[in-house]
Parts: C-alpha cells; structure tokens; sequence
C-alpha cells in the first residue's frame, strides 16, 4: 500500500505507485503494476510455486519453512565464472543467470542460452533479467491463479475460479524441456496421450544432465519455423505435444501473442502452446477494467472487450456506465464529459 516503486514508462512524470482500488493500475498515472516493477524476485517464485504445486510439476517447487503450506519455485539459477587473463594478473569474470533450464549440463545449459537473442539472455542487471521478468508479470498474473487476488469474483464464484485454476493444471500446464535433438523424454517417440503418461505431482523424468554434444543434422525441424535442426544445438520439447516435435529456443513462443514463454512454462490447446494469459483468455473472457477472468454470464460487452457489470465504469471519474452513453478510447471507457475534456 502508499506509493511504491516511480512508473518505469512515465519517466519521472509519475513519482510512485497509488493502487487502485480495483483496477490492476496506478490511480496518478494510469499505468499498470508491472510498469512500476513492484513484484520482488520472492514475490515470483512464490507465485510459480503456487501455480506449478498440486501439479505433475510439482517437483520444481519446495516447500516454503514456516510458509502455512506455500511453496516456492526453485527457480534454477547459473553462475559463470570465466577467467580473465588479459591483465598482468588473472581474474575471474562471474556471469549469473537469473534463470536457465534445470537438469543440464552448464554447456548445454550454455548452448542453450547463445541460441536465444542477446535481449533475452536473462543475465543479471541487464535488460534480458527485466524482460523476462516483465514476461512472468504479463504472461501468469497472479490473479489468474488466486481467488483471493481478485475483485472481481461475485458471490459464489470463488469455487468455479477454483475449478478453472484446477482443471488446467491437470489438462495444459506444462514446462518445456531441453535436450539435444532425438534426446526429450529420454529418446522416447511419443504415441500416447501426454495428459496421462505421467503420475500426477511428478515431473517427467529427464537425463539431461549427463548429455553431451553429438553430431549429424538427422531429420529433425524446428516445429514453428520448420528449419532443420543440427543435431547438436539444444531445442525445447513440449511433453504435451509428443516427443516427434521439438522447437528452436527462440522459437517456443505463444502462438497468440508470439512471446517467448517465460522459464519455458506453457499451456497446451488445440495443438500448440499458448502463454498463461492468452489460455485462460481463450476459455472465459477477461475484465478489460480488472484484468481478471469472469465467471459470471452476466457481463458487459463492446467490440469484443469485456467488462464486468460492476467495472463498467469510466476510467477518470469511476461513473458507473451501464445504461449511460460511454466513449471507447484504446479500451478504455469513458463518460462523455471526460471524453470531452480530453
């Protein structure tokens, strides 16, 4: 609560977030909580361990010490240390990675990383760490997860929110894989239904940690841009869509939004993966107001936006529009008179 962190976007103009009441947005300057980067790096490993425990990838969560059952993310960080011998004296230079796929090799955990682009290296202190974690606030909002972040929940709708958050879990949720080409799910050329290939609370099983390179080109392609893929540069494989298919690193994106999916964390529909946000989207709508997910079948529409009925407010003076003239303006609704006065 109070004023947090200066808007990021508004360069200066904003000098500290003022929550709304409702609204996933800053009160003074409009802008939403990620451009203000308040969540903290615990702040997010809780939040992936929240989503990621009561599922068959439970086992990348821990559980929190005297946390009442929390569980946080044990989120697979790399240290670096490369020798610097260009002075009289050697040193070493220490490169950290906030994130890099668990389970391998630091050299193909290394590969790994030169494949991505250099912007979305998430080394520490650079701008590839604050766009992956701007990724994990826009791509897995918390309010998607928790009932008791939402606002927008009616009277007996925390129970299908909790249905919802349950069922994908059980049905979408997955986290890609890493292993050379022919090697995902220790070589194995998948047949059967991914969904119930594996006992739930328990990841697949990987040997990833003791491969290394190997040679040819075989007849692997890369699933999205249907390129060949050498046999020893690491892909992503996606357990839900069978082990034949695999992606480039830089290639396993939403097909909604085309955004790399942040720590490899995907849902899978209709054959392809979809970030957290673009998912729960394509299954219920979303509060343009509130940015959370509606349950109710009473809700306002307007050139394919979404509101609930108690959202459907102008975004200056918080009047109450259903029934009254409004103004739509970049999604946002308006009443006249500040349509007017803008």
């Amino acid at each position: 609560s109070g004023r947090g962190v200066p808007c990021l976007r508004c360069r200066g103009l904003c000098m500290g977030f003022e929550p709304h009441s409702w609204r996933k947005m800053c009160k003074s300057c409009k802008c939403s909580q990620e451009e203000h980067g308040l969540s903290s790096e615990l702040d997010d490993d809780l939040k992936l361990g929240r989503l990621l425990s009561g599922s068959r990838f439970s086992s990348l969560t821990a559980r929190l010490k005297g946390g009442d059952g929390a569980r946080l993310y044990k989120r697979n960080r790399m240290i670096v240390t490369n020798p610097n011998i260009s002075g009289k004296d050697p040193t070493f230079d220490t490169v950290t990675y906030e994130w890099a796929p668990p389970g391998l090799t630091q050299k193909l955990a290394m590969q790994y990383m030169e494949l991505l682009p250099p912007e979305l290296q998430p080394v520490a202190g650079t701008e590839g760490a604050w766009h992956r974690r701007r990724r994990l606030a826009r791509q897995l909002p918390l309010h998607d997860q928790d009932p008791a972040q939402c606002r927008g929940l009616g009277e007996g709708e925390q129970p299908l929110m909790e249905e919802f958050v349950s069922k994908y879990k059980a049905e979408a949720l997955g986290v890609g894989e890493v292993a050379l080409p022919g090697q995902g799910g220790a070589g194995k050329d998948e047949e059967k239904p991914q969904d119930k290939s594996t006992e739930p609370s328990r990841a697949p099983e990987s040997p990833n940690g003791a491969l290394e390179s190997t040679t040819g080109t075989g007849n692997y392609r890369c699933d999205s841009c249907q390129q060949p893929v050498p046999g020893d540069c690491p892909v992503v494989y996606a357990d839900r869509a069978g082990y034949s298919r695999q992606w480039h690193p830089g290639c396993f994106v939403c097909c909604r939004c085309s955004e790399p999916l942040v720590d490899l964390i995907y849902f899978w529909k209709g054959g392809a993966a979809w970030c957290g946000r673009h998912y729960c989207e394509s299954l219920r709508p979303r509060c343009a107001g509130c940015d959370e997910i509606i349950f109710s079948e009473d809700y306002q529409q307007v050139e394919g936006l979404a509101w609930h009925n108690k959202h459907f407010a102008c975004l200056e003076c918080e009047t109450l529009l259903l029934g009254k003239p409004f103004a739509l303006a970049n999604a946002s609704l308006l009443c006249t008179t500040c349509s007017q006065s803008r």
